[in-house]
C-alpha cells in the first residue's frame, strides 16, 4: 500500500511479503477502507459546506475546523486508490500519482495534529483572556485564515522530502509497488524518516498540547468568575470541551501509529500473521480518524446542529 502508516518491520514497503502471508487481511481491509471513505467524504464535505454557507459559523475555531475537514476530505478522496491497489496487488497508477498519494497521506498525518495544536493554543489564550477579563482584539476570522494558510505552508515544507523519495519500484517478487524508496544505506534513511515523523508529528505538537491544557486547567481551577465573565463562561466552555474531545479522539487514533514507529525503530519483528494484523489494525485506526470528527461536531456543537438543520430545511423547501 502506498502509505507511511507503520508496519513493524524495518522496511520501507512490505506489502508483497505480507500479502503472501496474510491474504485474509486483503479481503477485509478494502471493505473497512471503503466504509471510512464513504463516511469520511460525506461527513467532512457536510462540515465544509455548513461552515462556508452559514454566516453564524464563521468563527475563529470553525476556521480551524474547516481546515481539519479539508485535510480529512482530501485524504478520503484519494483512499479509493489505496483500495484499488489492495485489490489489484500491485501499483498500476504511475510515479506521479504515487508521489501525490504518498504526499497527501503525509499531509493528513501532519496537518491534523498541527491544526489541533493551533486550536489548543487558541483555547489557552481565550481562557487566559477570560481570567484577566481582557478582550482579544487580535483574535479575528481574518487572523485565523492567515494562520491556517501558514500551517498549510509549514506542512508542505515538512512533507516535501516524502514527495521526493516517493517512487514506483519493483520489489523482491518483481511486483510494481509504490512507497518511500530511500538511497543506500536504506535502513538508516528509513529510521531517519521515522524519527523525523515521530518528532514533528507527535513529540513536539503533543508536548505543546499537554503543556497548554495543564496550564489551562491550573488557571481555571483558581478562577473566580465575575458577573460579566459568567456569561462568557458557558459559551466558551462548550467550545473548549469540543476542542478537547476532538483532540482526545485524534490522539486515541494516532498514538498507536507513533508507538508502532518506536517499535519499528527499536525492534526487528518477524512478519507473522499476528504482527501483520496488529499493523493493519493500527493503519485502519489512524485512517478512521478522518471520518470521526464530523460526528463529534454534530454531537458537541449546537450551532453546527442548528446551521446544518436550517440548510436541510431550506433545501427541502
Amino acid at each position: 500500500m502506498p502509505s507511511p502508516r507503520p508496519n513493524f518491520c524495518n522496511t520501507t514497503n512490505s506489502t508483497s511479503a505480507s500479502e503472501e502471508q496474510a491474504p485474509d487481511f486483503y479481503v477485509v481491509l478494502p471493505v473497512i477502507y471503503s466504509i471510512i471513505c464513504a463516511v469520511g467524504l460525506t461527513g467532512n464535505t457536510a462540515v465544509i459546506y455548513v461552515i462556508l454557507k452559514a454566516p453564524k459559523m464563521k468563527t475563529v475555531t470553525n476556521m480551524f475546523i474547516l481546515n481539519l475537514a479539508i485535510a480529512d476530505d482530501l485524504f478520503t478522496l484519494v483512499l479509493p486508490i489505496n483500495i484499488a491497489e489492495h485489490l489489484l496487488h500491485y501499483w498500476p497508477f504511475g510515479e506521479v500519482l504515487c508521489k501525490v498519494i504518498l504526499s497527501i497521506d503525509h499531509y493528513n498525518i501532519f496537518s491534523s495534529i498541527y491544526f489541533l495544536t493551533v486550536m489548543s493554543i487558541d483555547r489557552y489564550l481565550v481562557v487566559l483572556a477570560t481570567v484577566r477579563s481582557k478582550r482579544m482584539s487580535h483574535r479575528t476570522y481574518r487572523a485565523a485564515c492567515i494562520i491556517s494558510f501558514g500551517i498549510w505552508l509549514l506542512v508542505t515544507l515538512i512533507v516535501s522530502p516524502f514527495f521526493v523519495f516517493a517512487n514506483v519500484y519493483k520489489d523482491d517478487l518483481d511486483i510494481t509497488s509504490c512507497g518511500l524508496n530511500f538511497p543506500r544505506p536504506e535502513r538508516l534513511w528509513f529510521k531517519a524518516s521515522r524519527i523525523y515523523t515521530l518528532i514533528l508529528a507527535f513529540a513536539i505538537p503533543v508536548s505543546t498540547i499537554c503543556i497548554l491544557y495543564t496550564l489551562m486547567l491550573y488557571k481555571l481551577r483558581g478562577m473566580h468568575l465575575n458577573s460579566n465573565a459568567k456569561a462568557l463562561d458557558k459559551a466558551k466552555k462548550k467550545v473548549t470541551i469540543m476542542v478537547f474531545v476532538v483532540l482526545a479522539v485524534c490522539l486515541f487514533c494516532w498514538t498507536p501509529f507513533h508507538l508502532a514507529t518506536i517499535v519499528a525503530l527499536t525492534t526487528d519483528l518477524p512478519q507473522t500473521p499476528v504482527v501483520i494484523g496488529i499493523s493493519y489494525f493500527i493503519t485502519s485506526l489512524s485512517y478512521a480518524n478522518s471520518c470521526l470528527n464530523p460526528f463529534l461536531y454534530a454531537f458537541l456543537d449546537d450551532s453546527f446542529q442548528k446551521s446544518f438543520r436550517k440548510m436541510l430545511e431550506c433545501r427541502a423547501a
